[in-house]
C-alpha cells in the first residue's frame, strides 16, 4: 500500500486548524488564521515525524503533550499559564470529541487498508471523511458549550422568592427577566409573575374572582407570556422578599400577577430588573422594616 506524505501531511494540518479554530471558538476568543495555519502546519510536520519514526523519543506521552502546549502557544494569546492549561484542556477535549466522530464515519464506510502506525492514522480513506468528521464534531462541541452556557445563565439569574399575603407566605425560586417589564395601568407599579398553583397556596383564587373583600383585583393585560393578547389578574401583597446572590430586597411596592401555566421547571415567577435597582424599593424596605 503506497502512503503519499503530502496526503498525511495535508489531512493533519486540516484537522488541527479545525481542532484550533473550534478550541478558540467555543471561548469567543480572537484569533489569527496566520497562527492558526502556523500551529496546524507544526502538528503535522510531528506527525510525519512520527510516522516515520525518525526519532523515537517523539511518540512518548511527554513529547505528545509538550507537542500540543507548543501548538497552543503559537495558536493563541495566553495571558498567564492558568489561561494556556485552559486552553490545553479544551483542545485535548475538542480533539477527542472530533477524533471520535472520526473513526465513526470510517466505521460505517468501512474503507480498505486503514491502520494505525506509530500513533498515526493512515490508509485510502477519502479526504471528504477528515472535512466531515471535523464539521460535525466542530457542532458538537459549540451546541455543547451554548447548552452549558443557557443552563449557567440561568443558575446565575435565580433568586429566592417570598411573597406574604393575608399574612400568609410562600416561597418559592424566582428568575430575574429583563424582558419582565410589565406594569400595574393603574398604580404604574411593577407586576411579578407567579405561577397560580403557587399562589393558592395562600390565596384562594376562585374566591378572588368572586370578589375578596380584604384584596383588591386588578386586570393587567400582556403580550409576551404565550399569547399575542391576554390579561393577568393582579393583587397587591404585603410584601415580597428577593434574595438574590448577597443582596435583598423587601418590598410593597409591587403588584403579583397570577399565571394560570407552568412558566418553568426552574422557577415559578419572574421577576423584572426594575424591583433589584433600588431607588423607590429602597425606601419601602426601609418603612416595611420599621413596620414589621
Amino acid at each position: 500500500m503506497a502512503i503519499y506524505l503530502d496526503i498525511i501531511f495535508f489531512e493533519n494540518t486540516l484537522m488541527n486548524y479545525i481542532i484550533l479554530y473550534a478550541t478558540g471558538f467555543v471561548q469567543k476568543r480572537k484569533m489569527k488564521n496566520l497562527k492558526l495555519i502556523i500551529s496546524s502546519i507544526i502538528g503535522a510536520i510531528y506527525a510525519i515525524i512520527s510516522y516515520l519514526n525518525l526519532i523515537p523519543i517523539y511518540s512518548t506521552p511527554f513529547m505528545k503533550i509538550l507537542l500540543s502546549s507548543i501548538m497552543i502557544y503559537v495558536a493563541f494569546n495566553n495571558e498567564n499559564i492558568k489561561q494556556m492549561i485552559k486552553n490545553l484542556l479544551l483542545f485535548y477535549l475538542t480533539s477527542f470529541v472530533i477524533g471520535g466522530c472520526a473513526l465513526a464515519l470510517l466505521y460505517m464506510i468501512s474503507p480498505q487498508n486503514i491502520h494505525f502506525q506509530n500513533g498515526v492514522l493512515v490508509g485510502t480513506y477519502p479526504m471528504k471523511v477528515t472535512l466531515i468528521s471535523g464539521i460535525v464534531g466542530f457542532l458538537i462541541i459549540q451546541y455543547s458549550f451554548s447548552l452549558n452556557k443557557r443552563q449557567m445563565k440561568i443558575k446565575d439569574l435565580l433568586c429566592d422568592l417570598e411573597i406574604a399575603i393575608n399574612n400568609q407566605k410562600v416561597k418559592m425560586k424566582g428568575y430575574i427577566d429583563s424582558g419582565n417589564t410589565l406594569k400595574d395601568p393603574l398604580s404604574k407599579k411593577p407586576v411579578i409573575i407567579v405561577e397560580k398553583n403557587i399562589i393558592e397556596k395562600i390565596v384562594d383564587v376562585e374566591k378572588l374572582m368572586g370578589g375578596d373583600e380584604n384584596l383588591k383585583i386588578r386586570l393587567i393585560p400582556f403580550k409576551s407570556i404565550g399569547k399575542q393578547n391576554g390579561m393577568l389578574i393582579g393583587i397587591k401583597p404585603q410584601y415580597i422578599k428577593i434574595k438574590y446572590n448577597e443582596n435583598q430586597v423587601k418590598t410593597n411596592n409591587v403588584i403579583v400577577g397570577i399565571y394560570d401555566k407552568k412558566i418553568s421547571k426552574n422557577y415559578s415567577a419572574l421577576i423584572g430588573l426594575e424591583l433589584l435597582e433600588g431607588g423607590k424599593e429602597r425606601e419601602n424596605t426601609r418603612k416595611i422594616k420599621q413596620s414589621v
